[in-house]
């Protein structure tokens, strides 16, 4: 495949300016061989956060008032899951009355960040809500303006200029994902994994996350649980599905693409009259097993006509658990989730088939469910199993904890 096909399939996946912000930092790091330090961080960044020190961030009690939240994150792009789930919790703070500000971390100069740009994209896709926040971007110079009653941090990088912030904040972690497993062994998992350290206070994307940095680092931890949005996900097709899909994103290591290639090479075999979607990136020019309608990064709000066609979706998640499963279960799909700690530990729902990460096992189980003769009622039942699933309710525990750990010594 070109670099020119690449780069055309990148656009209409992610969008000019994500496309533009990866390639440079592909460049960056592959065509300056003198560089030694991690192109995501600032180094001023990296050396003020000397964890070895502690500093108490979470002492202080702060009384119940509107808070001011200073809140760091990578800039956000049309297709990344994390982001829009990240601006969704930070409209629940909007909502019950705190004020935030946005910092957008990028360490690399180019391309630079385009605010204008990033509040453009985010008011034209259905999956960004309207924030009223100033969005601004980080400068390691002058870091995070003062009167900051709570700093919080997103990615990984964004715990760094947290930590250096010098004023009396409180500091939390959104911590959405374990994200030293992003690497192989090497500084960036290093550094990734230190950040759990630092003795922020985080709120998990559910329990199995929340556990782990407790177990392991010692980072008290609040979860929330996941839910769905019913305004884009719901079952409207009682007819027969003869479709199944797979969430396919080969950029992205931990949703285990070549497992999943070769699983549905195997299920084409067997059987060849189902129609494979692949969803979540542009997939031309890819080279596969079997042939796929290339669904693409698809808008939102156009995901549900395609759910419906599908009897089952293939959702795998190396590290923490996608939100897939239950937006495609909304739907009357049966997902198929690979089975282990970091996924039976977020979702126990009797309606997700688990399975080894075996190709022949995985397609067994999709052959299973596409001849399952109960299949049209099932798929009622899936999607009748999470009717009182909401984001509100989420929401309304992620408000109350963030409250509670304001007020509170941690």
């Amino acid at each position: 495949m070109g670099m020119i096909e690449q780069g055309l399939r990148a656009i209409r996946g992610e969008g000019v300016r994500s496309t533009l912000w990866r390639a440079a930092h592909f460049a960056d790091g592959r065509f300056n061989p003198m560089r030694r330090k991690p192109t995501d961080l600032y180094p001023s960044d990296a050396i003020a956060a000397d964890w070895t020190v502690p500093r108490h961030f979470n002492v202080a009690e702060f009384p119940r008032r509107p808070y001011d939240v200073a809140w760091l994150i990578s800039p956000p792009s049309r297709t990344s899951g994390g982001h829009q789930n990240a601006f969704r919790f930070m409209e629940f703070l909007e909502r019950a009355g705190h004020r935030l500000t946005i910092y957008l971390y990028q360490a690399s100069a180019q391309p630079a960040v385009d605010i204008a740009g990033i509040r453009a994209m985010m008011a034209a896709s259905s999956a960004y809500p309207e924030l009223q926040a100033d969005i601004v971007r980080y400068d390691p110079v002058t870091g995070i303006a003062p009167g900051a009653d709570v700093v919080v941090s997103s990615d990984w990088q964004t715990a760094y200029p947290a930590f250096r912030y010098q004023g009396p904040a409180k500091r939390f972690s959104f911590v959405q994902d374990f994200e030293p497993w992003f690497y192989p062994a090497s500084s960036e998992y290093v550094l990734a994994e230190n950040t759990y350290r630092f003795g922020f206070h985080g709120f998990s994307a559910g329990p199995w996350l929340a556990r782990k940095v407790a177990d392991e680092y010692g980072m008290s931890c609040d979860h929330f649980d996941y839910s769905v949005d019913k305004q884009h996900y719901s079952h409207v097709n009682d007819a027969p599905r003869t479709e199944i899909l797979f969430y396919a994103r080969p950029p992205t290591p931990r949703r285990g693409w070549e497992i999943g290639e070769l699983a549905l090479t195997e299920f084409h075999r067997l059987r060849p009259d189902i129609t494979i979607n692949l969803v979540g990136w542009d997939m031309s020019g890819y080279e596969t097993g079997f042939p796929f309608v290339n669904r693409s990064a698809m808008d939102i709000s156009e995901l549900n006509a395609v759910y419906n066609r599908c009897a089952a979706g293939l959702v795998l998640s190396l590290t923490d658990m996608s939100l897939l499963p239950l937006e495609i279960m909304s739907s009357g799909v049966v997902p198929v989730v690979n089975d282990s700690p970091n996924t039976t530990g977020v979702l126990d729902s009797q309606h997700i088939e688990y399975v080894p990460l075996s190709p022949a096992a995985i397609a067994r189980r999709l052959v299973d469910i596409v001849e399952r003769p109960d299949a049209i009622e099932h798929a009622k039942r899936i999607s009748a199993s999470i009717t009182a699933a909401d984001w509100s309710d989420p929401g309304a525990q992620f408000v109350e904890q963030f409250e509670r750990a304001m007020r509170s010594s941690l």
